[in-house]
């Protein structure tokens, strides 16, 4: 799908992300002619359409004070991973939660939720809390800790 001039204009307005500030479509909308409402629209069609995926706000877990970043992995029965996925994604203290393959035998973990604390014993306490949630469907998990901050971005448009 080929991208219009006003398409490129508003990725590249919004590739750093929306401005920090009450009405945020109104600023893209001022930066680029237009009223807010339009960027508003043409960023629902873009969801729509899957040119992007999402609109959210990307917090900076670390600035916040929650150091201790785990994500955390299961071996959950096959039949109930979508929906116990579903319950441990709606937990205060998970971030993201995803079905992945498993790579038998060295991985067998089909089910990740990211979970952030202010120490490590928080994010076990919270790892538990999801064992506890998927009971008898779990067989095994593992917390793997985040070593280093990565760069998070958005959309990015290539110049030619």
């Amino acid at each position: 799908m080929a991208l219009s001039d006003f398409d490129r204009a508003l990725i590249g307005a919004t590739q750093g992300g929306l401005p920090l500030v009450p009405r945020p479509y109104e600023a893209v909308g001022a930066m680029l002619g237009v009223p807010g409402e339009q960027v508003r629209e043409r960023l629902s069609q873009m969801l729509d359409e899957g040119l992007i995926r999402r609109i959210g706000a990307v917090p900076n877990h670390y600035r916040l004070g929650y150091t201790a970043n785990g994500m955390t992995v299961w071996d959950v029965d096959d039949a109930l991973v979508d929906e116990l996925g579903d319950r441990v994604g709606a937990l205060p203290g998970v971030s993201h939660c995803y079905r992945r393959p498993r790579h038998r035998p060295d991985w067998p973990y089909n089910l990740f939720a990211m979970v952030h604390g202010r120490s490590r014993n928080e994010v076990e306490r919270q790892a538990l809390a999801i064992h506890c949630l998927l009971g008898p469907a779990c067989r095994s998990h593992d917390i793997l800790y985040s070593s280093a901050i990565l760069k998070k971005t958005g959309l990015r448009l290539k110049d030619h």
